[in-house]
This record gives C-alpha cells, structure tokens and sequence, in this order.
C-alpha cells in the first residue's frame, strides 16, 4: 500500500482524555478516532491488527472442531427473562423499545442467544458435542467509559459456547479450549499469564483469566515465586492456620474514644497495632438487607470473596454512613457487631482471636473484650480479605506472592446447567431420557488484544508491533519521491517483497525525512528500509530493525533476500 493512497493521518498530540499510553498511540498513530464516549472508528491500520489477530483465532478454533457463526446484536428482553439476567446485569445492559413496544437489548455477551439456538437444534445425544464461535461487536453501557478500548462501551470480541452430554465431557472441552487460549495468545506475541479469577455475572464454577502483562493493566495479580500458582487478586485465597490461642475470655467492657474514627486513629492512642483491632463493615446483602462484615483492622474487605460467600451475583455495595446510623445507632467507626440484629459474617483470620475491641454502637465509644459466641452469633466464617504480595503462597504453602499489573484479554468458564437449565436446553440419552445440557463459555477481547499488545510494546517514540500482528511487515521510506531512480527501485522492492508474502506500505509522502522517521517509528511496523539517494549514490540501503533499533547497512542487489531471511529467523511464515 502506498501511504498517499491509504486513509492514514497521524497526530503531533494525544488527545486530553487519553490516559494510557496505548490509548494515546492509537489516536496519535492514526489507528483509531473517537466518534463518542466508549465509541470508536477502526481506521484501516487498526483494522489490519484485528484481521491479522481473527486470522489466529480462527486457525486455531477451526483446527479445533469449532464452526463460527454470527449471531444478532440485537437481542429480545424474552430471552434475558428466562435467564434472569434481564434485571440481573445491571445497568451495562442498553435496553430499547422498538415501535411495537417490544424490549430489546445490545448484546453484551451472547450465552442466551447462543443457548436458544441449540435448544431448538440439538435433540439427542447424537447431536453433542458441539462448540460455536463468533467474532462480533459487543456492547456494554459502561458508566465511565476510559482508556481507549480497554474499557469501551462498543468493542470487538471472540466468543465460544461448549456444548457436551455430562460433566466430565464438558470438562474437557474447557481444557481444550484452554490450552487453545494458550496458542492463540503466543502466536500474537504477547507475554501473559494465566490465573485464576471470578466468574463475575456470567456464572460457573470453573473459570481462569488471560492476562496480558503491563504496568498500566486494571487487574492486580499475585503470582508464586515458587510455583506454578497464579490468581487475579480478587480471588486469591489467604493462608489460614487454625490455631486456638488458649488465652481466657476477658470481662466486656465499654471506654470513651471521642474524635477517634478511625482505625488508625484508634491504634495510635491505644498505642496497639491495627492488625490487633476489629473493624466492623456493613454492605447490602442479596436481597437488599443489610449485612455485616468483621475483620482485622489492618485488613482490606474483598468484596468479590464476600459476594461468593452470600451469593451474590455482583459484589455487594457499601451502606451509606446515613444507613449505618439508621442501622447501629453510631456513624461508621464507632460501630461493632454486639446487639445487631443482621447477618454477621466474620473473616477467618478473627475466627481464633480473642477480647476483641470494636466499636460500642455509640457515637465516641469502644468495646474491649468483645467474644464470639459469648457476645454475639457469628452466621459464617470465611476468607474474606484481600490478600497481598509477600504473603505465604496458598498452593505450595513455600513461596511468596510477587504482584503484576495485568490486562485481561481473555476468560474462559466452565458453566455447567446454569443457562441449559434456565432456557430448558436438553437431549435425549442412550436410554431416551431427558437431560440438560452441559455448557462452557470462552472470551477473548480482540480490540483489546491489539491495545494490550501496545500496552507492552511500545517506547518513548511509538508502537512497537509484535510481528505476528504488526498491520504491515514493512515500512519503507522514500523520502525524494521525485527522484526517478529511487522510486523505480523502490517500486520494484515493493513488488518482490510483496511476492514473497511480505506487506509493505510505502511512504511516498513529499514531506521532510524527519517528518517520515518519526511517522514510522509512532505507527511501529517491524522493519523500515530507508531509501535516500545519498545513501543510495553509496551502494547501500539502510534497513532498521524498530524494536531493538539496530542499523544495517546492505547492498541494493542483496536487500530483498536480507529482509527474507530476517522475516525467517523471527517466524513468519510466507
């Protein structure tokens, strides 16, 4: 592709709401251009990524067994009914009403749609098993759209549905697809790791994350430094000891703590460590009713953990201090679990301690002394704080836990009967017995793939394209483009590398060769030839290698079978 005949304007200056990096290069490259909140055009270099990463995807899906489909975006408020899902998702579910006065919805993920399919298809087990996937634009009514298409409302997504007889069958269909994900995402070129995560509104009980690895990632992991465990830290399990302390149970006893609110506050003027107070916390349950929930003072509440433990399907929501007044008699800070009247679910790591101080329920008033059993009922112990780096491995039981900053770019679940059940999706056995279907779902964001991919390649001066992706393999630049000579053989380079199965853009640009270097080195194709007549009138071609920055000098007669060779020794097939 010659430069003046593409759509590709680049940019001097990010735009203000671009945060990351990867966001800024995108726009400032001429990949992408906003069209509205959450919202944007995928210029042709973008489009070119996205093909290059569907290309992979249906390489390996297809050697698979898997058979693509294309599934509506628009999807009837009947099917999220009988799911559940209708007022369950919340608010990322755009719903519209048609003329007729018939709800819809913009899909956000397809488990009803995909379901109702093989419902009306699949009739006996002769029919299973099955795997369906599509690549389709999704949308999500994110509240604060940001980053780009890390978090957009519109965005471009891979989604495959299992299908199997039992539990076993479906099983390994998930580790199928799992060890799939691992292919597709080191044919991109991208350093990730696999860890365990939530299932979140989607639901199953098996489910991990792919994590692309980047300092500006959304996701806190925590990975052993002795083992193969890795966990999004909203799921990573703490380490527990259950050890009586033996210590006897002191006699409770209520002391006056004015202006002292918080916890940090109160071990100062106790002159004690924050781990040795009791903090006590109120959320909204699942029917809406209030909850308590006790933990050390040193510790952080993971809501997701507590949203597992009750049975929530998203995580919990904080009582406002009104509702905690409303609820306690005290503001938050003064508040502790003796004399409630609600759930109280205590963390493990309290499960052993005892003469506990909290708060008095009274506004400027503490309690020492306080007991479980004896004081008040706890309804469940459980690991419901956020664990943290250093901390002893919950695998191995040997090594720490180092933290990262990850991406997710793709999640796989194994949802067993939870949507065959709720759409009555079944077959008939060997013994002409009805029975429902066992499901798996797998995601992979594909925009976001291509922004993650920026997220981890890139320098102070622009994009460095992983090959496998990279929307050209080369970038030459003619930089006197009147000059006959050079635009011949630049002509004639870009129809024997062409041949060969290489895509080279050229820029033909009549602009300054500064302009043109830093235009190459912002949009990031891996290899540059830079045809100039000075070097040219020398015998020589200069060729830039853009991730490592290298040099090379070669002969006009000796380029194209140089750049052959180097695509060979970094993979690419042609």
């Amino acid at each position: 592709m010659k430069w003046n005949q593409a759509h590709i304007f680049t940019l001097r200056e990010a735009p203000a709401d671009a945060e990351l990096e990867s966001h800024k290069l995108l726009v400032r490259g001429g990949y992408i251009r906003k069209l509205g909140p959450g919202v944007f055009t995928y210029q042709n270099l973008a489009l070119r990524v996205l093909r290059k990463i569907e290309r992979i995807l249906r390489e390996e899906f297809d050697r698979r067994g898997c058979t693509e489909v294309l599934m509506p975006m628009v999807q009837p408020k009947e099917l999220w009914d009988e799911s559940g899902r209708w007022q369950e998702y919340g608010d990322l579910l755009l719903k519209m009403e048609n003329r007729n006065k018939q709800w819809f919805c913009l899909g956000p993920t397809h488990e009803e749609v995909v379901t109702d399919l093989i419902r009306k298809d699949i009739k006996s087990y002769r029919d299973l098993p099955k795997n369906i996937y599509q690549i389709q634009t999704k949308y999500r009514d994110e509240i604060r759209p940001r980053y780009g298409l890390m978090r957009g409302r519109e965005f471009i997504m891979k989604d495959a549905y299992s299908f199997d007889v039992d539990r076993e069958s479906a099983l390994k269909s998930y580790w199928l697809m799992y060890e799939a994900y691992k292919v597709v995402f080191k044919r991109t070129g991208l350093d990730f790791r696999i860890v365990e995560a939530d299932a979140g509104n989607i639901g199953g009980s098996l489910t991990h994350e792919f994590q692309v690895l980047a300092a500006a990632g959304e996701d806190k992991l925590l990975v052993c430094d002795n083992c193969e465990f890795a966990a999004n830290i909203e799921v990573a399990p703490s380490v527990f000891e259950d050890r009586p302390t033996g210590e006897p149970l002191e006699k409770i006893e209520e002391f006056a703590t004015p202006d002292l609110k918080t916890i940090a506050d109160l071990a100062k003027s106790l002159k004690i460590k924050e781990r040795d107070l009791v903090k006590t916390l109120f959320v909204k349950g699942v029917d809406g009713k209030p909850v308590a929930v006790l933990l050390r003072g040193s510790d952080e509440l993971n809501l997701v953990k507590l949203k597992n433990t009750i049975g929530s399907v998203n995580p919990p929501e904080f009582l406002t201090d009104e509702e905690v007044k409303k609820l306690t008699s005290a503001y938050p800070g003064s508040c502790g679990p003796v004399g409630l009247k609600v759930p109280i679910y205590v963390d493990q790591y309290l499960k052993n301690k005892v003469n506990w101080i909290v708060g008095a329920n009274r506004d400027g008033f503490h309690l020492k002394n306080v007991n479980q059993d004896r004081d008040f009922k706890v309804t469940l112990y459980a690991d419901l704080r956020m664990t943290t780096k250093g901390e002893t491995c919950p695998k191995c039981k040997k090594g720490k836990l180092k933290e990262f900053r990850g991406i997710e770019v793709g999640h796989v679940f194994y949802l067993g009967t939870k949507y065959s059940k709720a759409l009555n999706a079944t077959y008939l056995d060997h013994g002409g017995k009805s029975q429902l279907i066992e499901m798996g779902c797998y995601g992979i964001g594909v925009s976001r793939t291509m922004q993650a991919a920026i997220e981890q390649n890139h320098d102070e001066n622009g994009i460095v394209w992983p090959v496998e992706i990279a929307p050209y393999h080369i970038h030459i630049c003619l930089l006197d483009p009147k000059d006959k000579t050079l635009s011949d053989k630049t002509d004639e380079y870009y129809m024997e590398l062409q041949s060969l199965g290489l895509e080279v853009l050229v820029d033909d640009r009549e602009e300054r060769p500064g302009i043109k270097f830093k235009d190459a080195d912002l949009i990031g194709i891996p290899l540059r030839i830079v045809m100039g007549a000075k070097g040219f009138a020398a015998g020589e071609v200069e060729i830039a290698i853009r991730k490592t920055g290298e040099k090379i000098k070669v002969k006009p007669d000796q380029t194209v079978s140089y750049i052959a060779e180097w695509f060979k020794t970094v993979g690419v097939k042609f």
